[in-house]
């Protein structure tokens, strides 16, 4: 082959690559959607982002709706309706039908089973309740004397799913994307900032292999940390998936953010009712006989509490 060939096929082989290249929105992009999406027998409501169609359909009281930030290729929509968005530009919009198997799953008949009735809460005693047996959630469908028929199916099981989308825009701002990923595990709108600071870490040192008499060292060095600081509401403090997935939702959210760390903050505001004596000035440790000493025997008082008894016990 001659040397004018070989210079032909390499110009010709970055040619190939740009050919290759991919467009558009790929895995691992933040986008804000907006979407409904419903049964595609009987149009029964699935999922929307859109407030009016949850007013119509009578849910507008069973959380917010607006568009949604997530992370493409995450499993935060269905396979199909991800892919139908990869290569897509913001501002494009689609339409997706999501078979059952891949939706809610295929209706299975063994699934519906015969179960004790004492397993039934009294209050749950009526079709069409949802019940937990056995760590398993189902559907009351009958119950006959001491026997009551459950479906373990999930409610929308055998149904094919239509989803209907708009990418509004891709999200590059990262405390926006950590907001975002909050408000889609949680449903909460949370007070949250982020700060780059410094940060004192301790880390284990191994000795040298080489010298046997060594022994591991304790080193502590200041490290650049991006962190996120978010406020402890009541709404987040009692809110079960956080209680339960605390570590999980986290790490999840650092991983796809770059967040270095989460700081959640507690804040207790002034102005309420503070228990006597304390949090309020500390007046009961300086003058026992003031107005926070009478405030502390009358609390004792109402406690049913000898005080004198508490000193012999001193």
């Amino acid at each position: 082959m001659s040397d004018e060939a070989e210079e032909v096929e390499e110009t010709e082989e970055p040619a190939d690559e740009a050919a290759e290249e991919t467009t558009g929105l790929q895995d691992g992009d933040f986008i804000r959607i907006a979407y409904t999406a419903r049964t595609v027998e009987g149009g029964q409501l699935v999922d929307t982002t859109d407030e009016e169609v949850a007013e119509e359909e009578g849910v507008a009281d069973q959380g917010t709706f607006e568009p949604r930030v997530l992370v493409l290729g995450e499993g935060h929509l269905f396979e199909a309706v991800e892919a139908d968005i990869r290569g897509k530009e913001p501002g494009e919009s689609g339409s997706v039908t999501v078979p059952a198997s891949e939706a809610f799953g295929e209706y299975d008949e063994s699934e519906v089973r015969t179960v004790s009735a004492d397993k039934i809460p009294e209050d749950s005693m009526r079709p069409g309740a949802q019940v937990e047996i056995d760590g398993e959630q189902g559907y009351l469908e009958t119950i006959v004397g001491g026997r009551a028929r459950v479906d373990f199916n999930h409610p929308l099981a055998g149904e094919d799913v239509e989803y209907e989308y708009e990418i509004l825009d891709e999200v590059t701002d990262q405390l926006e994307r950590a907001k975002g990923l909050f408000d889609m595990f949680l449903d909460l709108d949370l007070e949250m900032h982020i700060e780059e600071e410094e940060v004192e870490e301790t880390r284990v040192e191994e000795p040298d292999e080489d010298d046997e008499d060594a022994e591991p060292e304790t080193v502590t060095e200041t490290v650049e940390k991006t962190s996120l600081y978010i406020e402890a509401t009541p709404q987040l403090s009692m809110n079960q998936q956080w209680m339960f997935q605390k570590q999980q939702i986290g790490q999840q959210i650092m991983d796809l953010t770059g967040i270095d760390r989460l700081v959640i903050q507690e804040v207790i505001d002034g102005g309420g009712m503070g228990m006597p004596g304390m949090m309020g000035g500390m007046g009961g440790m300086g003058g026992a006989g003031g107005a926070e000493g009478a405030d502390i025997e009358e609390a004792l008082e109402d406690a049913d509490i000898d005080a004198d008894e508490i000193v012999d016990e001193i």
